[in-house]
Order: structure tokens, then C-alpha cells, then sequence
């Protein structure tokens, strides 16, 4: 039986009241998002596929060694290394957030490594044989023919990755980084009405992870496009 008076005590007047804070929390886990994503799936990702697809052990053996550490771990036990293990062995203190992005960093860059490792195999060695027999040097190869195809199947595995960073970010707030979950668990303490902040924080987040689903749609979309245009 639905409790009709229970959802008519609810008062979503105190969701404007603080809706900044609110938003102040949701900016962070943007913040973090976008750094996790950037730095970590699309730069040090990058970096790891490319050592992971090398002949040379010296160099894939490390690299592979380091993705699946990061991979079989949690992200929050990560987190609480980064923040209170590797000061006292280096001597450098970090912040939470700072400690927060190191740790996502490296994790969201061990699973992003694999999608982008699948997504150049999947472009097939005929790919390379074909630009080599065209006389095109390596830098024009990767640049003109093989990242515009491996993108387009990278993708919509990383477009579901971001969404998945976004969400994991709620997990750092165990280092006392005023996101959009630890803000909601205040003010739901602070103003008696749980259901109401909750309700809106996820709320936001849904609008945050929609957000990022149709950026990845139309940059699909353009990629097609654009592949359209050039055969």
C-alpha cells in the first residue's frame, strides 16, 4: 500500500533552499570526473595501451603488471592508500582531493587502457600493410588512418566509462571531500528531511550522466559523419 500522507509531508521547498550547496557538491564530482576521464583514461590510458601492445617485455610486462593492480583492487581502498599509506612512505602529504584524483587517476587509466588498446586491434594490421604500401610514414598512419577508425570503436565504451567515473566518484567521499554525497548526507542531518535531499541529489546526478551520454551520442554522431565525408 502506497503512504499517501508520507508523500504528502514531504516539502521539496528545502531542495531551493539549498540547491547551491548542492550544486557546489555536484561541480566537485564534475571536477574529479573530468580529471579522471582526461588525464587518466585519455592521456596515461593511451600511454598504457600503446606499452601494452609493445614486443618489448620489458616494456609490456611493467605496463600490464600496473593495469591489472589497478583493475583488481577497489577504488576506495585505493583511495584510502593514496591519502594515508604513500605519505608516510614518501613524506609527501597530499589533500583529499588531491589524493582523490591521483587514485582515480590510475584507476579509471587501467580500465580506459584496455578500451583503447581493443579499439587500435580492432582496426585490423591490413590498416598498417595498406598505409606502409602507400608510402605513409608511422606519425601520418596513426594521425590519417588508424585513430579515426580505433576512435570510432573506443567510443561508446569510453562515453559508458565517463558515466561510470561520474558515479565513482561518490565513493571518495570517504576522504571528507565535500561532493555531492557528503553534502546531501549533511544537509539531510542538518535539516531532518532525507528523502527530499536525496531525492534531489540524485536528481542532479542523472541530469549529469544524461549530460554525458548525448555528448557521446553526437560525438559519435559526428564521427560518422565525418567518415562519411571521407571515403
Amino acid at each position: 500500500m502506497i503512504d499517501f500522507d508520507f508523500l504528502r509531508s514531504l516539502d521539496f521547498s528545502v531542495v531551493w533552499t539549498y540547491l547551491p550547496v548542492l550544486l557546489s557538491g555536484l561541480l566537485t564530482n564534475i571536477l574529479l570526473t573530468g580529471i579522471g576521464f582526461f588525464c587518466g583514461g585519455v592521456v596515461v590510458g593511451t600511454l598504457l595501451a600503446l606499452a601494452n601492445l609493445s614486443s618489448r617485455r620489458l616494456i609490456r610486462w611493467p605496463a600490464l603488471a600496473f593495469v591489472e593492480f589497478w583493475r583488481s583492487t577497489p577504488l576506495l581502498v585505493q583511495a584510502i592508500w593514496v591519502h594515508f599509506a604513500v605519505p608516510v612512505v614518501t613524506g609527501i602529504a597530499t589533500t583529499p582531493f588531491q589524493s582523490a584524483s591521483i587514485a582515480l587517476i590510475f584507476n579509471v587509466a587501467a580500465y580506459c587502457s584496455e578500451i583503447i588498446r581493443g579499439g587500435i586491434l580492432g582496426v585490423g594490421k591490413g590498416q598498417f600493410e595498406a598505409a606502409k604500401a602507400l608510402g605513409m610514414r608511422t606519425y601520418a598512419t596513426w594521425r590519417k588512418v588508424i585513430l579515426p577508425q580505433a576512435i570510432r570503436l573506443m567510443l561508446p565504451p569510453l562515453v559508458g566509462t565517463a558515466i561510470s567515473i561520474f558515479k565513482a566518484t561518490a565513493i571518495l567521499s570517504v576522504l571528507a571531500i565535500n561532493d555531492l554525497l557528503r553534502t546531501a548526507s549533511r544537509l539531510s542531518t542538518f535539516t531532518f528531511q532525507p528523502v527530499e535531499i536525496y531525492t534531489a541529489a540524485a536528481l542532479l546526478a542523472f541530469v549529469v550522466g544524461l549530460g554525458i551520454s548525448m555528448l557521446g551520442y553526437y560525438a559519435e554522431r559526428a564521427l560518422q559523419r565525418g567518415g562519411a565525408h571521407g571515403r
